[in-house]
């Protein structure tokens, strides 16, 4: 199976508050999207890397590579207005018949293991997201105030999300709808199913400063395991 991953860092952060979009800033050494990115290089020396990031922000990408020395082989792809228009962008860069992966710049703590699943029920079934259990009581908000939800019935949907090359795209030829909150979204908007496979619990989008302090003690952590792998 060859496999491609697209890396999502189109985002601006606005809710982190910062003086520059969050995939920039530090885990420990090195910006966020490093740490993603060497991640996948990681897990599968062959596989390709594509960055989905705002054009404005190509130049400054280019000088912390060369500051950091960072030669992971990858592919600048210039980000859109929202989710959907980055990856769309993106996938004209995609080898053709890849199993292709989607992934967000700023999840640097998803494992292996995790990888894993998504790829190989992708390229059995066609379309795999990770999903982890919901361990909070969850109540639905309504016209007449709230309602309980069985939390035994719901998932909370991580990256990356994985696909048939042919099922993606022809999921992104149909024209933008605020409905696509995610790329399974888009998928199943066009008559696919998409198969849940486990995720693992640290792999959080870092979308607070408290994200951030959590993922740090994260990789304290591994790094004294000797990595996530």
């Amino acid at each position: 199976m060859e496999k491609t991953i697209i890396i999502v860092a189109g985002g601006q952060g606005m809710r982190f508050n910062a003086e520059k979009p969050k995939q920039f800033l530090y885990i420990r050494d090195r910006p966020i999207s490093m740490h993603t990115i060497d991640l996948f290089h990681n897990y599968d020396r062959k596989m390709q890397i594509i960055l989905g990031l705002a054009e404005n922000y190509f130049s400054y990408w280019e000088s912390i590579c060369e500051q950091f020395h960072f030669e992971v082989p990858h592919t600048l792809s210039p980000g859109g207005d929202t989710r959907y228009h980055t990856v769309k962008n993106a996938l004209s860069k995609v080898k053709r018949g890849n199993v292709v992966g989607i992934h967000d710049a700023v999840r640097p703590l998803v494992y292996k293991h995790t990888i894993d699943r998504c790829y190989e029920e992708a390229e059995k079934s066609g379309a795999a997201i990770p999903c982890i259990g919901v361990h909070n009581t969850i109540r639905e908000i309504t016209k007449d105030g709230s309602r309980w939800l069985d939390r035994e019935k719901l998932r909370a949907v991580q990256t990356p999300q994985v696909f048939q090359y042919n099922i993606l795209m022809k999921a992104y030829q149909q024209e933008y709808s605020e409905s696509f909150t995610d790329d399974a979204s888009v998928v199943e908007s066009v008559g696919y199913p998409v198969k849940l496979v486990e995720g693992n619990p640290e792999n959080i989008k870092i979308t607070t400063p408290e994200d951030l302090v959590f993922a740090e003690a994260v990789f304290d952590y591994y790094k004294l395991k000797s990595g996530f792998f």
